[in-house]
């Protein structure tokens, strides 16, 4: 009952709580709303209201991987950008795709500020992005002069929250191109289990048994037909969809594949050690906050493209979304640990949340109470679980 391919039920529950957490709790928010969770637009404002916490999960689990270090300014520079580009668009006028290309420049000269203070003069990250998120929220209201500047542009509105729209496909009530593309996806998803089993078994990996892995890409797939589904009955498939999906994909290919991506695992499992194979620490730590400056700029322009306006109070709490997201998903507290996969479940988890109670009609006290309590929840189970494995 040892083999490598034999099925462990309580391995099973453990390696895959988050995903089973996200399940039980989806269902159980679409009991307790009476189906309206269901309806198909509030499964399309799922996405649209949490696209800016997937992309900006991506770069903070990067900084969560080279020791639990976190970036607390994220929600302030989306203040700022998303600020600025407001202002340059409706009150100056100027053309989108400029001022998109300035506004990721802008970001990202954040994140190389703060990623030189944090990885070459090594001041703690903690207290440089405390500073950061102080800065660049007074510097995002200096821009917008402290008021609501909105962005009414239709050119920069369509590069971020238009409906893809195939002629033929999409001309009746269920949008064909929607449901077309969750069916490649789901095939690809399990094609891709059959794939990377079979590479495994060739090269005598240690390997999960067939069942748990066909069982969990199998419920992956499922899932992801039935959204799918769902958002052909509504608009079809949104742009910030395509801009979401394309960041997941880029940053687990980054993670997963690349001997770069590894070396932040590296750090944040033993930085000591990574100095001495040779590898540049200090540029680790650089870029894992100049790709997070990067990422909350493009969050900026999704989420002020997304509500239409852009106010001193824009991206507030943010970051703490992100984080959570990053826990609730896996990430190690210690570093090390994580995988964009499981910072997906962790967003997904929490909009669902979000969104139920909000259906329910819950007060914002109750939401910050269930959702700190989730949090808190992931973490115990993260120190626990690495102090049985001796990893903390």
């Amino acid at each position: 009952m040892n083999g490598n391919n034999t099925f462990n039920l309580m391995r099973f529950l453990t390696k895959y709580a988050m995903i089973i957490a996200l399940v039980v709790v989806f269902f159980l928010f679409a009991f307790l709303t009476d189906g309206t969770l269901l309806y198909p637009q509030n499964m399309s404002n799922l996405l649209l209201q949490n696209g800016y916490v997937l992309v900006m999960a991506c770069g903070m689990l990067l900084c969560i991987l080279t020791g639990g270090n976190i970036d607390l300014s994220v929600g302030s520079v989306v203040c700022l950008v998303g600020g600025l580009a407001a202002v340059l668009i409706s009150n100056m006028g100027l053309p989108s795709i400029p001022v998109i290309i300035l506004c990721l420049i802008v970001g990202l000269l954040v994140g190389v500020w703060q990623g030189y203070w944090i990885g070459y003069v090594r001041i703690p990250p903690f207290i440089t992005t405390l500073g950061g998120m102080f800065i660049f929220r007074g510097v995002g209201r200096l821009v917008l002069n402290s008021k609501t500047v909105a962005i009414q542009d239709p050119a920069f509105l369509n590069i971020f929250t238009a409906y893809i729209k195939i002629p033929g496909l999409d001309d009746g009530d269920t949008k064909l191109s929607a449901l077309i593309v969750g069916i490649v996806a789901a095939v690809c998803i399990v094609l891709n289990t059959v794939k990377n089993r079979r590479e495994r078994a060739k090269k005598g990996y240690h390997q999960n048994s067939a069942f748990s892995d066909y069982i969990k890409s199998g419920l992956i797939a499922a899932l992801l037909l039935y959204y799918c589904h769902l958002l052909s009955q509504y608009r079809g498939i949104s742009v910030m969809l395509v801009w979401v999906v394309a960041i997941c994909l880029i940053y687990n290919f980054i993670t997963a594949k690349t001997a770069f991506g590894r070396y932040f695992y590296a750090v944040g499992g033993n930085e000591k050690a990574t100095k001495l194979s040779g590898i540049n620490t200090n540029k680790i730590y650089f870029i894992a906050y100049a790709n997070m400056g990067l990422l909350a700029g493009l969050c900026g322009l999704l989420c002020a493209a997304r509500v239409g306006s852009v106010n001193g109070s824009t991206g507030t709490s943010f970051e703490m979304d992100a984080i959570g997201s990053c826990f609730i998903g896996g990430a190690s507290a210690y570093g090390g640990s994580g995988s964009v996969g499981g910072v997906v479940i962790g967003a997904l988890l929490l909009g669902i949340i979000n969104m139920g109670m909000s259906i329910m009609g819950l007060g914002d006290a109750w939401q910050y109470v269930i959702k700190g309590g989730v949090l808190l929840l992931a973490v115990i189970f993260d120190v626990v679980s690495s102090r049985k494995t001796g990893k903390g």
